[in-house]
């Protein structure tokens, strides 16, 4: 890995987020019921050496189908050819990584989740003033649960700091 550089490459407007899904088809029925949003594509594939390459495999196949958000596409990949291992992901695995999606009422949208039948990872938390810094993020809300893949997602009602650029 290389070092830190002493510039930025200016990367500041994120396209995509990319996840390993072991099926394509229950993925999508999963993000489609979570968000709302019919695929823009679904059901394409990726394959060829090059490609291969680019990701660092011997070998490249995939299905894979964009969501695209109000602010960021979802990329499902489910690779056909090398089928790789589950991940064991967890908050406090380095490499792991989550999904967020800001709601302007956790509760309400946790409820009618919980009701629906998703299994959150606990109860919503509301972030007090001995717990978070800066100052303006208390009060901000949180819930976490996973997709059909063990995915990290959290729901957030973010307050101050967390709630990103106006």
């Amino acid at each position: 890995m290389a070092g830190t550089p002493e510039e930025s490459f200016g990367l500041d407007t994120a396209a995509h987020v990319g996840i390993s899904v072991s099926d394509l088809d229950r993925s999508v029925a999963f993000y489609r019921a979570l968000t709302g949003v019919e695929p823009a594509v679904d059901n394409e594939s990726m394959k060829g050496q090059g490609f291969a390459r680019s990701q660092g495999l011997p070998v490249s196949k995939l299905r894979y189908a964009t969501f695209h958000l109000s602010n960021l596409g979802i990329d499902l990949i489910e690779f056909e050819d090398p089928v790789g291992a589950p991940g064991q992901s967890a908050a406090n695995r380095p490499g792991s990584m989550h999904l967020c999606f800001q709601v302007d009422d956790l509760q309400s949208v946790y409820t009618r989740m919980r009701d629906a039948g998703y299994d959150f990872l606990g109860e919503p938390y509301t972030f007090a003033a001995d717990e978070v810094t800066p100052p303006d993020a208390v009060g901000t809300r949180v819930a976490y649960f996973d997709d059909p893949d063990g995915t990290n997602l959290e729901l957030i009602e973010p307050r101050g700091g967390f709630a990103g650029p106006s």
